[in-house]
């Protein structure tokens, strides 16, 4: 792990690739930014969204917080959600949480004090509503990472509820929600939900059990992407 100032120390080798790798890639980014996707996550530092999905600078524009949750009256997350949605006009945004969330663990335990416990209530009613299929998983990481499921299709029902959202809908405006989930054992994204519209919007069914105790077989081996360009 760095130190504060070895960060410093690897600001300035990045800084100099950079400028070697391409000579006006600071200038651009002088330019301004257009990303078409929001990408609402947790804080867990071991998930990346540019490095897990690997998309530069600009593309993604990224609010994250403690368990990925979604408040109407968080004014942090709405200046965010206007912005990205009323000026950047983007056309997707993705609601993505985790396995391992220690956030949902906390939920899950009822064991958070202070701060935590306060923010964390909209993860804690999302396990009192599911108490029954919880606790019938006996594996307490499995429960975990269940109700970190359960909790991606809670929280893009109350994303879809927004007065940002709804109005983007009701002037025409192309906007699809995504629930995501990804797996800290092996790097894979998987998609639980889609909204659309207005009309999907609404009581979403329960998402499947995609979670396992053990790492899973990918039945497909895809081609390594090419290097993209800075831009």
């Amino acid at each position: 792990m760095k130190t504060i100032r070895e960060l410093m120390l690897s600001n300035k080798a990045w800084r100099r690739e950079m400028r070697e790798r391409k000579k006006d890639y600071f200038a651009q980014q002088t330019v301004g930014q257009s990303p078409e996707i929001m990408w609402i996550g947790g804080s867990d530092s071991r998930v990346a969204p540019h490095q897990i999905t690997q998309t530069r600078p600009g593309e993604l524009f990224i609010h994250r917080n403690l368990a990925n949750l979604i408040y109407p009256e968080d004014d942090n997350l709405l200046a965010d959600l206007q912005h990205a949605v009323d000026d950047f006009r983007v056309a997707h945004i993705v609601v993505c949480g985790h396995y391992g969330c220690s956030g949902i663990g906390a939920a899950m335990r009822g064991d958070a004090t202070g701060h935590m416990r306060s923010w964390l209530r909209a993860a804690s009613e999302v396990y009192e509503q599911s108490r029954g299929e919880l606790e019938a998983i006996a594996d307490p990481v499995e429960r975990q990472n269940r109700l970190a499921e359960l909790n991606v299709r809670a929280q893009l029902m109350r994303l879809a509820d927004l007065d940002v959202v709804r109005a983007a809908w009701q002037r025409g405006q192309d906007l699809a929600l995504h629930g995501w989930i990804y797996d800290v054992r092996d790097g894979k994204l998987e998609e639980l939900f889609e909204i659309a519209s207005a009309a999907d919007a609404g009581d979403l069914p329960l998402p499947a059990k995609i979670i396992s105790a053990g790492l899973r077989e990918d039945s497909e081996t895809p081609d390594a992407p090419a290097e993209r360009e800075l831009a």
